[in-house]
């Protein structure tokens, strides 16, 4: 029990280097993003380019089937779908155990009509009696809203996290935060396309959260960076830095690997339909915590920040009135 709890383990003040590392670390970081933008893009196809586009992108039959009061096998609606030739296919539950929503891609050249008429007969056969509630055709015009609107939301996501951050702490502070979030997207986009995961409204919810969370651990990096200029008025700006990011590795760590410890989960029971999510958002926590000490702070570096006369308060011990 001498290691218990494991938090003990950790160490409490860490004194490692990081502003020696910065320029290597850009170096790669300029490599990875100019190698993901090109996964991304190229080929120049629309409307996703070099990403797997899922059904919400690039149009599609959803379908809502039950077999009530049986229920619904979704192993087995999913295998057979998948045997069909019918492109990307999903299959989640939904509402009752017996209900499930069937989602698939019709195929170039296909009358979508024929298409959903096959897909009914097959798993008539597989299932049994099943009775189909609705269907609904995503056309191409719907898709690409979907996907303008999707971008939109990124932008937009970035574009408020630097009115935050300037807000709070200094324009060159957003800077610093801005360039972060998008190296985030911009690998994150990188790994969808490398590991050849559905790019859909499901992915696009994954970076927001990825967006959040490098958010956060940025604002806390920064909170105690401010802190420290205030304090240590004539020490060298990378010492500040180091000491800073120091001071808060280990809370770093743990916060991180409590949210690995669900995605883990999330990844090994979630099933199909959620495990795409759950890979991008364990890079994007691991990306996230790279981006802060590698992207945000040196760029605060490079800028330069004021040094105000305001003195840093100490915090006051519990119960001590002055």
């Amino acid at each position: 029990m001498k290691f218990w709890p494991l938090i003990k383990v950790l160490p409490i003040r860490t004194n490692f280097r990081f502003v020696r590392l910065s320029k290597f670390a850009a170096l790669l970081s300029v490599v990875a993003v100019i190698a993901s933008l090109g996964l991304t893009l190229f080929p120049f196809k629309a409307p996703c380019g070099g990403l797997s586009c899922g059904i919400d992108f690039e149009g599609g039959t959803v379908m809502e089937i039950s077999t009530a009061p049986k229920t619904v096998d979704l192993a087995k609606t999913r295998a057979t779908l998948s045997g069909m030739g019918i492109g990307d296919v999903q299959v989640v539950a939904f509402g009752t155990p017996s209900s499930a929503m069937v989602r698939f891609q019709t195929p170039v050249g296909a009358d979508a009509s024929a298409t959903v008429k096959r897909v009914q007969t097959q798993l008539t056969q597989t299932l049994g009696a099943v009775r189909f509630s609705s269907t609904e055709l995503v056309g191409p015009r719907v898709s690409s809203e979907l996907l303008t609107k999707g971008l939109m939301g990124l932008g937009l996501a970035i574009l408020a996290m630097l009115l935050y951050i300037w807000f709070r702490f200094e324009l060159q502070f957003g800077l610093g935060a801005v360039a972060a979030l998008f190296h985030d997207v911009f690998l994150t986009f990188g790994l969808i396309a490398i590991a050849d995961i559905e790019f859909d409204l499901n992915a696009v919810a994954a970076i927001l959260t990825i967006i959040g969370y490098s958010m956060n651990d940025t604002v806390v990096v920064f909170d105690r960076f401010r802190e420290n200029l205030r304090k240590y008025k004539r020490m060298p700006l990378g010492e500040v830095i180091d000491m800073s990011i120091n001071e808060m590795l280990t809370r770093t760590i743990i916060t991180s690997m409590t949210a690995v410890l669900a995605l883990v989960a999330l990844a090994i029971f979630g099933g199909p339909s959620l495990h795409g999510l759950s890979i991008i958002m364990l890079f994007g926590i691991g990306i996230g915590t790279y981006s802060s000490i590698y992207i945000a702070a040196p760029v605060i570096m490079l800028w330069g920040v004021k040094r105000g006369e305001e003195e840093a308060v100490p915090l006051k011990p519990a119960g001590v009135n002055r």
